[in-house]
């Protein structure tokens, strides 16, 4: 993965050193909502960056009322507002907020985590929210193309 970010920023770079700073500002913003939009398509489908399904929710024995729905997982965390899209005139950021963040780290590293305040800790399985694809880096291309067409 890291290497197919270092290719697409050696391909992008002398494209957007022609363009001023107010023009790298907007396109790092389309390149980052695009990407958003692609994190959250993703996510809503429970698949890892690599295409392979997140590990599913272990069962619950909760009869009471107030157990856990059999949603699909991260439903509120891949809306807008707590994952966030940033972009400068020197990057494009997604990523996301607050409390909600702390969450994320842990699944996304497959962390040990307090199921509640008082609660066990347990090891939640690896589930990647955040991650970059092909079809990720073509769409940066495409992005990256059509807005230096249009000027």
């Amino acid at each position: 993965m890291a290497d197919d970010l270092q290719a697409l920023e050696d391909w992008v770079q002398p494209l957007i050193a022609q363009l001023d700073r107010k023009a790298r500002r907007q396109l790092a913003r389309k390149v980052a909502l695009e990407l958003r939009r692609s994190q959250r398509e993703r996510i809503k489908a429970q698949r890892n960056p690599n295409g392979s399904p997140y590990e599913p929710r272990k069962p619950q024995h909760r009869t009471q009322q107030g157990a856990i729905r059999r949603r699909a997982m991260f439903s509120k965390i891949r809306t807008a507002k707590y994952l966030k899209a940033k972009g400068s005139a020197e990057a494009a950021e997604v990523g996301f907020t607050g409390h909600v963040a702390r969450i994320a780290d842990i699944h996304q590293k497959g962390r040990r985590a307090m199921v509640d305040r008082d609660g066990p800790r347990i090891r939640y399985p690896e589930r990647r929210l955040i991650g970059y694809t092909a079809e990720d880096r073509e769409r940066v291309m495409e992005s990256v193309l059509q807005h230096l067409d249009t000027l």
